[in-house]
């Protein structure tokens, strides 16, 4: 994409009633704009990121053996009111009248619309486990938004919901929801710590929270320093291995995690000094065993391997997908402005001319700008006829991993500058050397 071309609105200063450093970088980098009060636009380069995070959820999901679908964004309050919930929600739900006076909502979640689905569709033990899917618009109407996409009332969110003859094999939907969460964030360049979440009235110990390590985050965090060594992606863990996915469950509820709502102080203090770590963090995804609650009060009932009548477990797994990005630009930016993690950057490389009247800098720019497209390689081309300083500020501001630089000093010594975003380190090399890097 040439810069010349696109649509980047980019901000000098940023807006006033932006409070933290994600919805502040967010508007000045020109990902989104507010449309109204917690809801928004998302201009062509936060949709790219919304996009390789919503893939990456995607890919995952379906490795973990979920199916994918796609449920409206209104549902009729008929189904609330089958589960009990239509009224008890309280007025975060928004709620609507069409021309027939029909009753209807903008959906804040699916589980009863999923149980309605599969309670018409599926009779037998043999169509289960499932775990089906969708990625999502949902609406919360929020009291007070803030803090942009990350408490918005308009939000894209991954919800999950799985469906098993019992508790032993929700358990292992479960498990296998965590593998794939744990996956998932680690995919995108970012540390997501499970933490152990209340269950509520149904207790129990399948719930929970995973949160992304951000200074500027919203909840207070405790947790063992093994976390830091984790590498869930190279694991020979492998999805449907009953005892790996049990094992892998064990090792988290054995490794200390908690927000302030759940810390512990008495097993806190049995972790040795140097394996505590406390920071902050922003919630980014929940994982939840409800069992009957939602297959009970709506009738759902299968028959079982012996011709009994059978009420399944659900369970159900979130990831705000939305939120991620916000999330991730919290954990990961600095003065200058966003660090994307390469997995979910607009572009791979920013290529920048210092000098758009120079003619051998536009020359040598553009061929360089067709090869890197040949090759494959996502490539936001500043052509502006702008000073080189203000295109180097603004490289940096929506912050792709790499940053090729081509001036007249460097043509005339064969060279340009390649900066890696994430460290400020340059180098001065050839024209091919840097090709073959960034095509590596």
């Amino acid at each position: 994409m040439r810069w010349s071309q696109a649509f980047l609105p980019v901000l000098k200063e940023s807006p006033s009633d932006a409070q933290i450093v994600s919805h502040k970088l967010m508007l000045r980098a020109g990902l989104v704009r507010q449309t109204a009060a917690g809801i928004y636009a998302w201009l062509p380069l936060g949709f790219r990121v919304l996009k390789k995070i919503e893939q990456i959820v995607r890919e995952e999901q379906d490795r973990a053996g979920a199916l994918e679908m796609l449920m409206p964004t209104l549902q009729s309050a008929d189904l609330w009111r089958e589960s009990g919930r239509y009224d008890a929600y309280g007025p975060e739900m928004l709620r609507i009248k069409d021309r027939h006076e029909r009753e209807i909502l903008y959906g804040p979640t699916n589980e009863e619309m999923i149980t309605a689905l599969f309670r018409d569709e599926v009779k037998s033990y043999r169509d289960l486990p499932r775990t089906l899917y969708h990625i999502q618009w949902k609406f919360r109407d929020e009291v007070r938004p803030r803090f942009g996409v990350m408490r918005g009332r308009e939000f894209l969110m991954k919800d999950a919901y799985s469906f098993d003859l019992d508790e032993a094999g929700a358990r292992q939907s479960y498990y296998t929801q965590m593998l794939a969460y744990l996956r998932t964030f680690q995919r995108m360049g970012i540390q997501a710590v499970p933490m152990k979440a209340a269950s509520g009235p149904i207790g129990g110990d399948l719930s929970h929270e995973f949160i992304v390590l951000a200074p500027t985050g919203e909840s207070e965090v405790f947790y063992d320093a093994a976390y830091e060594e984790f590498d869930w992606q190279q694991s020979d863990l492998r999805y449907g291995d009953e005892a790996g996915l049990q094992g892998l469950f064990d090792r988290v509820n054995s490794t200390y995690a908690a927000t302030d709502e759940t810390h512990d102080e008495a097993r806190w203090a049995e972790l040795p000094a140097d394996k505590q770590r406390t920071g902050r963090g922003i919630e980014v995804g929940h994982i939840f065993y409800f069992g009957e609650k939602y297959s009970a009060a709506m009738g759902l009932k299968v028959s079982g391997r012996d011709g009994s009548m059978v009420t399944p477990h659900m369970g159900s797994y979130g990831v705000g997908v939305s939120r991620l990005v916000g999330a991730i630009i919290e954990a990961s930016h600095d003065e200058a402005g966003i660090i994307w993690p390469e997995a979910v950057a607009p572009w791979r490389v920013g290529l920048v001319t210092m000098r758009a009247d120079d003619e051998p800098t536009v020359n040598a720019a553009d061929a360089l700008y067709a090869r890197l497209q040949e090759a494959g390689v996502e490539t936001l081309y500043d052509d502006r006829d702008e000073r080189g300083g203000v295109k180097l500020g603004s490289m940096d501001l929506i912050g792709l991993p790499w940053q090729v630089v081509i001036g007249p000093r460097g043509i005339a010594a064969g060279t340009v500058e390649l900066k890696r975003r994430s460290t400020g380190e340059r180098e001065e090399l050839s024209i091919e050397s840097a090709l073959a890097r960034l095509t590596s």
